[in-house]
């Protein structure tokens, strides 16, 4: 009876904490403020306004409600906090807003299904960025698999950038649009402490729904002159109005203690995401026709097997991305995000973080331009996240030019420290698929529709920023450089030139970036300083102008490149790459011509 009397009065203090324990909280928010102003006075840079509104959020947050570890802020058993800023307890950077609640809704989903864990995800927004669409797509995410783990704060304060927002305090807006998501919904005063240290209280006993908070602010809050007043954001305040403020905050505080958070509980499983290795080699025979994106789910399905925290996300593409092979031998491990490109690359930036997973996102790279500014943030966060494009350039066929990915080398190759590889047969797709796995930052793995001659043993390796001579000879008169379909339709007219005594040399760089540079200049040197590049992209950043960079610095080597231009049509995949000048027939012409200058 002891016990349940002491478990009774422990819950009571949670949800009603005393006077004393509300009074700290107050002048821990308004300590905030104050640190607020002096860090964006300091930098001359930051929102102390919008910092102002949520700071008793933030006290109840930080100093009631979470359970983690000062000491350890990336402790796998912490409660997680998503912010659009970045602090230590922050895991993922969300830039501009609107990316954060997808982030979270992965951490919730970690938690939930493969974590099995107590720890509970936290995401504060403000109501300028619910504008964003991806807020909504992660709200229909969480929902539908009943992330009761989560927890979503509206910090509506009214204001926005540039002036008032249309809701403007009209809470009832945001509590009927997350009702109608499914959510769980209170509406609070956001400078009530006791009030929020209830609702969070009573988010944590909510089963089977996610819990969204709407709480009434007021922008720049507790600074005279300025809260709820517009054309503030981002603002900095002269010196001496500064330092009156935070000498009228301070003598609001009545207390000078500090709450120590509650520690988390410790029931997050130990795993290992270092070092996964092939359980057996591909089991692919040379000249077996294979379509690179069916081997790239095959060897999905495969790398499940061998450590299993590999995750696939794929936006309801799986029946053409391959990744239902995936989902049909790890059912568990499977998340459909539906066609939603922007949350489903958020959720896996939130299912990598503190490396609880490996993830996989796998769609049509067409379809990855809308997530660019997710895919970006991801790289500033410097996560360790592995993106799969399927359906790339003409050879996409009769689909039609929407369904073409002809953009997508450009797009990934500015990214820092993004690793692309671009295989060019269902072998090197499977060592591309275990490399990225074990490659520390942002991978992206381009693969194409049309099944393709599978042209190395099962004995070969691989390595990233090691391209392959494919066919070479001491007579060789020009380097061809190709990958995926087009590195086919090099071989194939190296035989039809080899039947008039013309040898060319034919490269397969596997991997676009980091680049074989030095393979391609020594190639380059042997075959009189010709260069010929061919891919089903765009010429605007893709394989001709990596290369040509690559050997700009030498007067002696001259790159030319076929590519696609202009906007292409749907047909026949054949058809196509004879029509944007990037087949066998027009590999012949380009060498011929260049021999001939």
């Amino acid at each position: 009876m002891a016990d349940a009397g002491a478990s009774a009065a422990m819950a009571e203090e949670e949800t009603k904490p005393d006077a004393k324990t509300l009074q700290i909280l107050r002048d821990m928010a308004n300590r905030l403020r104050v640190d607020s102003i002096r860090a964006t006075f300091a930098s001359s840079s930051g929102h102390l306004m919008s910092s102002s509104s949520a700071a008793e959020i933030m006290s109840v947050l930080f100093f009631h409600t979470m359970r983690y570890k000062q000491e350890d802020p990336e402790n796998p058993d912490n409660d997680r906090f998503i912010l659009p800023k970045r602090l230590s307890f922050v895991d993922v950077a969300t830039g501009w807003l609107g990316q954060g609640l997808g982030a979270a809704c992965g951490m919730a989903y970690t938690g939930k299904y493969f974590d099995k864990a107590s720890y509970r995800v936290y995401c504060l927004l403000g109501d300028s960025e619910s504008s964003e669409g991806s807020v909504w797509e992660a709200l229909a995410f969480a929902s539908h698999y009943s992330l009761d783990n989560l927890v979503a704060v509206f910090d509506v304060n009214r204001l926005g950038h540039s002036g008032a927002l249309p809701p403007e305090h009209c809470l009832d807006v945001y509590q009927k649009r997350c009702e109608a998501f499914g959510w769980n919904t209170y509406v609070v005063d956001g400078r009530d402490v006791e009030t929020l240290c209830q609702v969070f209280w009573q988010a944590n006993r909510v089963k089977n729904k996610p819990t969204a908070v709407v709480a009434k602010t007021f922008k720049s809050r507790g600074i005279p002159s300025v809260e709820d007043a517009e054309n503030w954001h981002g603002k900095q305040m002269p010196k001496e109005r500064a330092d009156a403020i935070i000498k009228l905050i301070e003598s609001q505080i009545e207390t000078d203690q500090n709450l120590d958070p509650k520690p988390p509980i410790e029931d997050s499983p130990q795993i290992n995401i270092l070092n996964i290795e092939m359980i057996s080699p591909p089991a692919y025979t040379v000249g077996e026709k294979v379509a690179t994106r069916k081997a790239c789910g095959l060897a999905l399905a495969k790398l499940g097997h061998a450590n299993d925290r590999v995750i696939v996300l794929d936006g309801d593409t799986k029946n053409s991305t391959f990744s239902d092979i995936f989902k049909k031998e790890h059912p568990e491990r499977f998340i459909e995000c539906f066609i939603a490109e922007q949350n489903m690359v958020s959720v896996a930036l939130g299912c990598t973080t503190r490396d609880r997973t490996v993830a996989f996102v796998s769609t049509f790279a067409a379809f990855l331009t809308r997530a660019f500014d997710q895919i970006r943030i991801g790289a500033i966060s410097q996560t360790n996240i592995n993106l799969i494009g399927s359906h790339c350039g003409v050879s996409v066929g009769e689909d039609g030019p929407s369904q073409m990915a002809l953009e997508d080398l450009a797009m990934f190759r500015a990214i820092p420290s993004c690793t692309i590889f671009y295989p060019s047969d269902a072998i090197s797709t499977e060592h591309a698929v275990f490399l990225a796995a074990n490659t520390k930052g942002m991978c992206y793995i381009r693969t194409s529709r049309p099944e393709t001659a599978v042209i190395y043993n099962q004995q070969e390796s691989f390595e990233i920023g090691q391209a392959k001579v494919v066919r070479h000879s001491v007579h060789d008169k020009v380097t061809v450089i190709g990958a995926g379909v087009t590195l086919h339709e090099a071989l194939a007219a190296a035989e039809d030139l080899s039947k008039q005594d013309i040898s060319i040399r034919v490269i397969d760089l596997f991997t676009v970036k980091p680049l074989d540079t030095a393979t391609i200049i020594s190639s380059a040197k042997a075959t009189g300083g010709r260069i010929l590049t061919v891919e089903d992209h765009y010429p605007e950043g893709g394989i001709g102008e990596t290369v040509a960079a690559a050997v700009s610095m030498d007067p002696d080597i001259s790159v030319h490149q076929l590519a696609v231009r202009g906007i292409p049509r749907g047909g026949k995949p054949s058809e196509l790459l004879d029509v944007f000048g990037v087949d066998a027939t027009h590999i012949v012409g380009a060498v011929k011509r260049m021999l001939l200058n």
